[in-house]
């Protein structure tokens, strides 16, 4: 049996339910949040294999989730969903930026799909004790 990949969800509309259903019903394992505090906070746990955000969140952007997450963790993609432009013009570390509107959930699901096969490295957060083991061996 293979183990179902875990992508967070972070959307404070309605639109997370869709996007739960869309990704669990092609294997998926799916975390939801509402908020930025509390994507980073699930992120922490090390068990994230993708993050799928709205680019504006009620506590923060989407583009501070998603540069810390890359701080923590930076072989786990993100990508981000706008109904504007402006998110276009980032300098955020994220994977795809997406408008809202302009796909359809085929191609969304792809463009998963395909962040997952190509990232690489360990499944976990990079913390000081892990990079002073590894400097160590």
């Amino acid at each position: 049996m293979t183990v179902k990949k875990t992508i967070l969800c972070v959307d404070d509309e309605h639109s997370l339910s869709i996007q739960k259903v869309l990704l669990e019903t092609r294997g998926y394992r799916v975390v939801t949040c509402n908020t930025a505090e509390e994507a980073l906070g699930i992120f922490k746990l090390g068990s994230v294999d993708l993050v799928l955000s709205d680019a504006d969140l009620s506590d923060a952007p989407a583009t501070e989730l998603a540069k810390h997450t890359k701080t923590l963790s930076p072989e786990v993609p993100v990508v981000l969903l706008s109904a504007q432009k402006w998110a276009f013009h980032t300098d955020a570390p994220v994977d795809l930026l997406l408008r809202k509107g302009t796909y359809v959930p085929a191609e969304l699901l792809e463009h998963i799909r395909l962040l997952l096969v190509k990232r690489r490295g360990p499944r976990r957060i990079l913390s000081s004790t892990s990079e002073h083991r590894d400097k160590a061996c």
